[in-house]
């Protein structure tokens, strides 16, 4: 398997504080951008937009979870400047299908999100077959605080064996099991430690310096794994 890519999930609520996470990851050497839920709650596509605009060959990710009227919200992803949007894959499988019908039109890729589905290989595989073109083996923030021993690297070889599109691990990991997952899957996600205490959606990093360094940290040992 070739080296994986390393996706920076920018979880904080306004513009400015994105563009500082989006600046040191860029620096840093970061594979993509990540426009996270907080910052589209926050934002909007507005994010997707200024991050665009500032960056416009790195690959953008919008995490929008879409749970309904999928081909019109990847759409607007995809026209606000997004490659990637991402949809729940607890969803009516209409929802799936709406976003993939607008991949097709747009150009933009479609992430399946299987975060709380039961059997995650019979999920992987019918979003497979819906025409995802990622899987996403997602542990949410609340689902893994209520229970701290649920973690990607959990289903994510069997997931991987499963189905022949690529899977992405994410899912406030550690640098540690940022490092094991990558030997599996081809796109890592990192956001939790670098923008998400306990509780709060807040910057850890003291300065952009700080973060970046921070960043590149986490780059080198999952690119050296």
């Amino acid at each position: 398997m070739s080296q994986a890519k390393v996706q920076i999930s920018i979880d904080c609520e306004t513009l400015e504080e994105a563009m500082k996470i989006a600046d040191a990851s860029v620096e840093a050497g970061a594979d993509i951008l990540e426009v996270g839920t907080p910052l589209l709650l926050g934002e909007g596509v507005h994010a997707i937009r200024a991050i665009r605009k500032k960056y416009p060959d790195k690959p953008i990710v919008a995490d929008v979870k879409i749970m309904d009227a999928g081909y019109a919200e990847a759409k607007m992803c995809a026209e606000a400047g997004a490659d990637y949007v991402c949809v729940m894959g607890v969803a009516h499988s209409a929802t799936v299908a709406g976003c993939v019908q607008a991949g097709k039109e747009t150009g933009i890729q479609v992430m399946v999100d299987i975060m709380l589905m039961e059997d995650k290989v019979a999920a992987a595989k019918e979003m497979e077959a819906l025409g995802a073109d990622y899987i996403c083996l997602h542990t949410g923030f609340d689902e893994r605080h209520a229970q701290p021993e649920k973690n990607p690297l959990i289903d994510l070889k069997a997931v991987v064996n499963a189905v022949n599109i690529p899977v992405q691990a994410v899912g406030g990991m550690s640098i540690e099991q940022a490092v094991k997952a990558s030997g599996l899957a081809p796109l890592i996600v990192i956001g939790a430690p670098l923008v998400i205490n306990e509780n709060n959606l807040t910057g850890n990093a003291d300065s952009n310096e700080e973060l970046k360094k921070l960043i590149q940290k986490v780059l080198k040992e999952v690119r050296n794994a």
